[in-house]
């Protein structure tokens, strides 16, 4: 990192190399088109709506790389596209005036919170003429690239984690449901067991194979009902070290980091109960009902979220690719008007195919790997993240400096 000098100006002290420059005089937020109904064919083009891509197409209104803004609705979302797109008329595309670093732009888009500067009181809505008139600080293009190389990179390996956890992912489900689902796992000759004529026997899941049995989630498992300690008492949420979570963390892939954190007398003085990393946790009403997730911590829950937790014989990995897989038919039983919901009673009373003590541990070694890879690499996309957040507002504002020459 270089050293770097300031200057004075309008907007306080700035690095002396970089200018002030009104955003209105760089960039020009264009306005979205709506799709007309003769290009609503399904391709490989995304369309962008304010708040981030809702479907794909085959044609493009922008070229190459973009910025999308969220106009009318998500007011201020920013997303970034590397290919060609469509935005559609909710949104606002960005277009360079003068030479610049697109991807910097992006970066730079970020720390202005756009997303507070809602014009419109009925339905949210962006002005960019308020976004114009916003002067800041700005780096040339060759520090733009710089800066931006930086941030990429970081995203990039972000994003190289997020694809490897979808395929690391998917392999694990294809493996469950060739051995578990159609029971072809390899026989004692290595070869697909029922279509090589393995032995199946009636039970109440249709046919299995010989020495399985059927059982209920609620008979083999601990299975935990969260609570949330009572909120006017601040000596359960101040200073807290016991990590908690709300049923709006199960729509993510991975729970790697909690909501909240509480106290150890809020553990003891309300419902909500520890449940250790590996947990299958299913939230079970609201907006949220029928999520599945697992978690890559030890943490309590709210009343929305149920735990299943493995016991000596079966593992965590296949409780929770059962749940997945077997998730629709168990929010079927939902109840309620007002608010949809399954119970404590309805997931205990969901059966689980239980097959032979071999086979399970062969499952067990395989998908242990899998799914250790999958938390390595969620924490690191974690660590990255944070990284990256740091660096933004220092590298937007001339704090830190880029070298002259960044390696490939």
């Amino acid at each position: 990192m270089k050293k770097t000098k300031f200057k004075k100006t309008e907007i306080g002290m700035i690095p002396e190399d970089w200018e002030v420059k009104r955003i209105g005089d760089e960039i020009e937020l264009c306005y979205g088109k709506g799709l007309p109904e003769t290009k609503r064919i399904k391709g490989k083009i995304p369309v962008y709506g304010s708040n981030g891509i809702v479907g794909f197409h085959n044609e493009s209104l922008i070229n190459g790389q973009g910025i999308i803004i969220g106009r009318k609705g998500s007011v201020g979302e920013i997303k970034f596209s590397e290919r060609d797109f469509w935005a559609i008329d909710t949104t606002y595309y960005v277009k360079l005036l003068k030479k610049g670093d697109i991807k910097f732009w992006y970066y730079f888009l970020l720390t202005l919170k756009l997303n507070k500067m809602n014009s419109h009181s009925a339905v949210p809505g962006l002005n960019r003429d308020n976004v114009y008139e916003i002067v800041e600080k700005i780096p040339d293009f060759e520090e733009q690239q710089k800066i931006s190389k930086i941030l990429s990179d970081l995203d990039s390996k972000i994003e190289l984690n997020h694809q490897m956890n979808k395929t690391l992912e998917a392999t694990g489900q294809a493996i469950f449901k060739r051995w578990f689902i159609d029971f072809e796992f390899p026989n004692e000759k290595g070869k697909p067991y029922k279509s090589s004529g393995g032995e199946m026997v009636d039970s109440e899941l249709g046919e299995i194979p010989k020495g399985w049995k059927v059982s209920k989630i609620g008979k083999e498992f601990e299975t935990i009902l969260g609570g949330t300690p009572r909120t006017t008492n601040k000596s359960y949420w101040e200073n807290g070290t016991v990590a908690w979570i709300n049923s709006g963390e199960i729509n993510k892939f991975r729970i790697i980091e909690p909501t909240a954190h509480i106290t150890k007398e809020a553990v003891d003085n309300s419902a909500t109960k520890l449940m250790p990393k590996g947990t299958t946790v299913l939230a079970i009403t609201g907006a949220t009902l029928g999520q599945v997730s697992r978690i890559e911590i030890d943490t309590c829950a709210n009343q929305s979220v149920i735990g299943i937790i493995e016991n000596k014989d079966i593992p965590s990995e296949y409780i929770y690719l059962w749940i997945k897989h077997k998730i629709i038919g168990l929010i079927s039983n939902q109840t309620g008007v007002a608010q949809q919901h399954i119970n404590k009673n309805n997931v205990n009373e969901l059966e689980i195919l239980l097959p032979d003590d071999s086979l399970m541990l062969k499952f067990k070694e395989m998908m242990r790997s899998i799914f250790k890879n999958i938390s390595i690499n969620c924490f690191e996309s974690q660590n990255l993240s944070q990284i990256r957040d740091s660096l933004l507002p220092k590298l937007m504002s001339g704090k830190i400096r880029v070298p002259v020459e960044v390696s490939a």
